[in-house]
């Protein structure tokens, strides 16, 4: 059986995902949709037949965006490939179902629009009145396995944790890639590596003491920092205070897939509530994972062993949003000011010890 997996959301939300892809890769050939982003780091991964490209916020904005995409959709569900011609002989014409993991409503219509028969979802998305089978979301799990339970009978065994551990594949390029970074820049490559994570799309949920954590952090350890192009700034400020040889600022510099094979080298990664946490959970790097205005229990801690999550737990103001807010809503934000930087490396230091 042919499957489309709909995942359109945070990269994070598409590590998540990886379970539940594999899981349908025993029945058949699993095609994904989802963002350029998550293509990405979805690349070299053997249980994808297919990733498919929606670009809603660049190539596929508006009505032709759209009715380009649910071409795309058709010509690979009935041909096998984006570029084949013809039908793939062996496989299954046309998916039979489609697995919505990202909600929207715009994603549950543009399937809609592609014919496609099954639509599986959740039950409280804003697309699930456009779903044929609307399987229960589970508050108390983590969202891994609420995932991957789109993919059961309600009836099934509960999931072991390896069926539902996430999984990425660096490729040989992001090893070198690594390999060269840290040779120019790491004089002493027998110390362990920490990897440290400052960024969040979501203001409040960035943790202020990266720096003064990295400065206890470098004498024990080689400090690497990672992130996309808008944390550049931030590690280069980190890097630049620590002596020459034992820091490399990585932000900007590594994909996505080089960054989780960087942290796959590492002894422990600090992070805050965000993608870097799913990064090293399917790459089962013990993690330290910091919460400000959210909180694990919303079903994204990590899940790699040895792992910490540290919060202010006395504050009865948190959780005060699912995502993140801009600004602290009663303007304290004490939530992350008063996790201190020592609490933190302590839980650095019992997890390298």
């Amino acid at each position: 059986m042919t499957s489309l997996v709909v995942q359109t959301s945070f990269l994070g939300d598409v590590v998540l995902t990886t379970p539940l892809i594999a899981e349908l890769a025993k029945r058949g050939p699993v095609d994904v949709l989802t963002s350029p982003e998550g293509s990405a780091i979805l690349a070299n991964n053997p249980h994808i037949r297919n990733v498919i490209l929606f670009d809603r916020r660049g190539a596929d904005r508006g009505v032709s965006g759209f009715a380009r995409t649910v071409g795309r959709i058709r010509h690979t569900g009935l041909y096998g490939s984006r570029e084949s011609a013809t039908p793939v002989a062996g496989e299954d014409r046309d998916y039979k179902v489609a697995y919505l993991c990202q909600g929207s409503f715009r994603s549950a219509f543009l399937i809609l629009a592609t014919g496609i028969r099954k639509r599986i979802g959740f039950n409280t998305s804003e697309g699930s009145r456009l779903y044929t089978d609307r399987v229960e979301y589970r508050s108390d799990k983590h969202h891994v396995e609420r995932l991957w339970w789109l993919s059961m009978s309600p009836c099934a065994d509960p999931p072991s944790r390896e069926q539902i551990a996430p999984r990425l594949f660096p490729g040989d390029d992001d090893e070198r890639a690594v390999a060269t970074l840290m040779r120019e820049h790491l004089l002493d490559d027998k110390r362990p590596v920490v990897v440290l994570a400052p960024g969040s799309a979501w203001a409040t949920k960035r943790w202020p003491f990266y720096h003064e954590l990295a400065a206890k952090a470098c004498a024990h350890a080689n400090v690497a920092v990672i992130g996309g192009n808008a944390d550049v700034v931030t590690g280069d400020a980190i890097v630049k205070q620590l002596p020459q040889g034992c820091a490399v600022n990585a932000a900007g510099r590594l994909g996505i897939l080089a960054s989780a094979a960087l942290i796959g080298r590492a002894a422990a990664l600090v992070t805050n509530d965000s993608a870097p946490q799913h990064l090293a959970s399917a790459m089962n790097t013990p993690t330290i994972s910091i919460f400000g205005p959210t909180v694990p229990e919303f079903g994204f801690g990590p899940l790699s062993d040895r792992s910490t999550v540290v919060g202010h737990d006395e504050l009865g103001c948190r959780p005060c949003d699912r995502h993140g807010p801009a600004r602290c809503p009663l303007g304290h934000w004490r939530c992350m000011r008063e996790l201190s930087p020592d609490r933190i490396f302590d839980h650095l230091s019992n997890t390298l010890s």
